[in-house]
């Protein structure tokens, strides 16, 4: 239980740099690293989605998230992605990650196949028994089109390693009815940087953020206001970066990240297909939030 007394604050839903031939850029992913450390992140997430998981193999994934932990040398936690929609191969991930010494796992919902409640609690309670390593549910329905329930959390919550939920459904409904169901010990972690503020005011411990590539110390602190309660200050802050969290997805996650993160000077604008770079319009527009905000 004491590592699950870390995951708390905010933590960098890390993208997965690449060269321009689009092998693992490890100089870049360690000068990103370097750059979350010095902002003082709570906590990081190699091989999420914002990381491109989809496209990494096991190989790779193991190679990031392997990177990410010899740099961060447990200063902070590590929660690595392992999810997808085939849970015999999610196991088989979770297994080679957990016997790097990560901190803990984010595991999305199955995509694609669209499984039953009955399902999806069957996926993670497999899971859970393939691994000792904590494990944070991922339920984000406008990327995966599934919706993992409350109620079935909450059967979850009861197995002894899954332990939280990064909650994305853009539903303030649910994240009330959530945080009214579930134990004290249970972890949920906003899942959009728009949406901390509301769900830490309903009783979440903090964030897994995209823009915390980009301003780890600003999200940070966003975070942490609203942890202490302080409200208005909270409201103040997010009001100041709310530019950047809105561009950020002025095209699909993560490229407008990646393109600002290139402009920044920290990597090289290179993403797998079937992403692609920005259209150039969108990018003039992100260009003008960064250079608002003195970030280039």
């Amino acid at each position: 239980m004491s590592k699950t007394k870390k995951i708390f604050g905010c933590g960098t839903a890390i993208v997965t740099p690449f060269t321009e031939n689009g092998d693992i850029d490890i100089v870049a992913l360690k000068r990103l690293v370097d750059y979350q450390l010095k902002e003082g992140i709570d906590f990081l997430v190699p091989c999420g989605t914002t990381g491109e998981s989809a496209t990494l193999s096991l190989e790779e994934t193991l190679l990031v998230v392997e990177t990410v932990l010899q740099r961060v040398e447990g200063k902070i936690p590590v929660i690595a992605g392992a999810g997808g929609y085939n849970t015999a191969h999610v196991i088989e991930m979770a297994r080679a990650i957990e016997r790097l010494g990560v901190d803990g796992l984010l595991s999305v919902t199955p995509y694609y196949n669209k499984p039953t409640q009955e399902g999806l609690f069957q996926h993670y309670k497999a899971l859970s028994e393939a691994v000792n390593t904590p494990i944070i549910i991922y339920n984000v329905p406008p990327r995966t089109n599934t919706n993992i329930l409350p109620a079935t959390v909450m059967r979850l919550a009861e197995l002894d390693n899954i332990i939280g939920i990064k909650e994305a459904t853009g539903d303030i409904g649910q994240m009330s009815d959530q945080a009214m169901m579930y134990k004290e010990n249970f972890i949920m972690l906003s899942g959009d940087d728009a949406n901390a503020l509301p769900l830490i005011a309903l009783g979440g411990k903090g964030l897994i953020s995209v823009a915390a590539n980009e301003i780890p110390g600003q999200m940070r602190q966003l975070t942490h206001l609203c942890l202490e309660g302080e409200y208005d200050k909270a409201r103040k802050l997010q009001k100041s970066i709310f530019p950047l969290l809105r561009a950020n997805f002025i095209e699909t996650n993560p490229i407008p990240v990646k393109a600002a993160l290139s402009m920044m000077g920290l990597i090289e604008e290179s993403y797998r297909l079937p992403l692609v770079p920005m259209h150039p319009d969108n990018k003039l527009k992100l260009k003008q939030v960064l250079q608002n905000m003195n970030l280039i």
